[in-house]
């Protein structure tokens, strides 16, 4: 699957069961690559009007309250002061444009960018936010500021199972935790990230999130908030956190090394099983680091890579180039300076990962030939080959998300490929029911679980369950199906996933097989680096080991 990676949702947007029979690759789904390029060049909110109009109705922590199972209570809200806001200096910024995003992400009307703001302008739109949500504005957001929300957020996420043990631990009763108004315990988290992981100056912390707290809510829960980031300093000073230890049976030490690297308990037990105990922890920790990007210069429109390395260095932009492919560069800072700059607004440039760029590769797309891509939004495959098409032939780009298909058109004609994609807004085992086209070469990116893109998805891991996986590969099997009847005789058929599950791979691959014994496995070996090739042939890029996102391919050729 391919991915996004400038939106995180949490829990309670993505629903904890969700209707696999419509496939949607939604921003908050199934993706980590081509949804930020999608996104970015079409300027689109991050958020629908409905959802805007949710954000702006909710006074957050004054009238809502969390039930002990976690998920929001919501009472009626009171009525809001329309006037401007009221500006309150003393607050920080981006303390609170944080706490007011985590807020819309708990409540469903936001996403954690990784990436954070799509340009000039942006930081605008979230002081809109905390003006309409906390009923103040603070100063301007400069763009240290911003980079601080976006490490802030996406890492108060990604350690929420972690800084819920503390913060647990520190309240002088569970019941204190679970009876805390949401805000509040934002504010808390971010006190506590802050302190543990970014390891800024801790009184500091102290008192402008008490400050915040007392402002936002009132003096009350700033007294909560002192009491409990002192408690911290002192036990980090000391370094005697309150940290479980891993001992007892294997529930027991998947318990701990769960909160110790804030995953889901199943995650871990899954991980150990496949991986062992040694490698389940370097996988942890690859998932909460910060991540990596790469850009595909877009040769479709003359632009190469060449090109893109000399507007980085205009831009002083570190960046390395991909050892893999042709057409990519590497950055692991910087983004949102090539972002403003306008390089992906202009077409000339997206956000890809080299492993998403590596399943085209195995596709093969070649001038004058018929491929369809049956999962198609949010484009980023389908964008690629065609740019690999030279303007003849064609890719069908199959979705069910219509929004989504609107969305790949605008941005192919952005790229200057829109003469050779046909959008299709179809559920792909339609589709295959009422075609009569069968087509050179086949792409079933197929919805997965993303447990391979856990570094850039950091709430991927609070919105998914083991029963998920069951429904999945269910899924999973109908779309091959569906796809296989697309392919021509001699044609071929790439299964790809952003996935690292073998349940998701090579045994849904192996399943297809013993159902459909015209498909043959053809080796990816004359297409991607030997690193990336397992023993029966498949492609599969490990996390850890590649330092990309984890994915799966496997090429199938159709012999009768």
């Amino acid at each position: 699957m391919e991915g996004t990676i400038s939106r995180y949702s949490s829990s309670s947007f993505f629903p904890s069961t969700f209707n696999l029979s419509r496939y949607e690759k939604t921003n908050f789904q199934f993706n980590s690559n081509s949804t930020l390029m999608v996104d970015i060049c079409s300027l689109r909110a991050s958020i629908s009007v409905s959802e805007r109009d949710k954000a702006s109705t909710f006074r957050t922590s004054k009238f809502t309250k969390r039930s002990n199972s976690g998920n929001p209570r919501q009472k009626e809200a009171p009525n809001l002061v329309k006037n401007k806001p009221m500006l309150n200096s003393e607050i920080s910024p981006h303390r609170a444009v944080s706490a007011v995003r985590l807020m819309r992400i708990e409540f469903g009307g936001a996403f954690a960018d990784l990436l954070n703001e799509k340009g000039k302008g942006s930081g605008d739109n979230e002081m809109g936010y905390v003006g309409r949500t906390l009923g103040f504005r603070t100063r301007k957001l400069e763009d240290r500021d911003l980079r601080l929300v976006t490490d802030i957020v996406g890492g108060a996420i990604r350690w929420r199972r972690y800084l819920d043990h503390l913060i647990v631990s520190l309240c002088d009763d569970e019941r204190t935790f679970r009876n805390m108004e949401p805000l509040l315990l934002q504010i808390l988290r971010i006190g506590f990230y802050e302190i543990v992981k970014l390891e800024m100056p801790p009184y500091a912390v102290v008192d402008e999130n008490v400050r915040l707290a007392k402002t936002a809510l009132r003096p009350g829960a700033g007294n909560l908030v002192n009491g409990i980031l002192r408690k911290l300093v002192l036990l980090k000073e000391n370094d005697t956190l309150p940290l479980p230890k891993l001992e007892g049976d294997d529930r027991s030490r998947a318990r701990a090394l769960a909160t110790l690297h804030s995953h889901p308990v199943w995650m871990v037990r899954r991980w150990v099983k496949h991986l062992g105990q040694d490698e389940a922890v370097k996988l942890m920790m690859w998932n909460n680091s910060a991540p990596s990007f790469s850009i595909r210069a877009n040769s479709a429109k003359g632009f190469t890579r060449a090109d893109l390395v000399k507007r980085l260095e205009e831009l002083e932009v570190p960046h390395e180039l991909s050892q893999h492919l042709d057409d990519f560069v590497r950055i692991t800072t910087g983004m949102q300076i090539v972002l403003q700059a306008g390089l992906l607004k202009e077409g000339l440039c997206l956000v890809q990962d080299e492993s998403a760029g590596m399943v085209v590769s195995i596709m093969d797309p070649q001038p004058g030939e018929n491929i369809v891509d049956c999962c198609a939004a949010p484009g980023g495959k389908s964008l690629f080959m065609a740019s690999r098409l030279s303007g003849k032939g064609m890719v069908s780009a199959i979705d069910i998300n219509e929004g989504r298909l609107r969305i790949l058109k605008e941005t192919a004609e952005l790229f200057e490929v829109a003469d050779v994609i046909t959008a299709v807004h179809s559920d792909l085992r339609i589709f295959a029911e009422k075609n009569t086209v069968m087509f050179d070469k086949v792409l079933l990116d197929a919805p997965c679980s993303g447990l391979g893109v856990l570094s850039k998805r950091a709430d991927l891991r609070w919105n998914r369950r083991s029963e998920d996986m069951e429904q999945l590969k269910n899924l999973q099997d109908e779309l091959l199906d569906s796809a296989s009847t697309l392919t021509k005789l001699g044609g071929i058929l790439v299964y790809s996933t952003c996935s690292i599950d073998p349940e998701e791979n090579e045994e849904r691959v192996a399943s297809f097989l013993q159902r459909h014994p015209e498909f043959r496995i053809d080796s990816v070996d004359k297409y991607v680096p030997q690193a990336f090739v397992t023993k029966t042939g498949f492609y599969f890029s490990d996390p850890v080991k590649h330092s990309l996102d984890g994915s799966f391919a496997a090429r199938l050729i159709r012999y009768t």
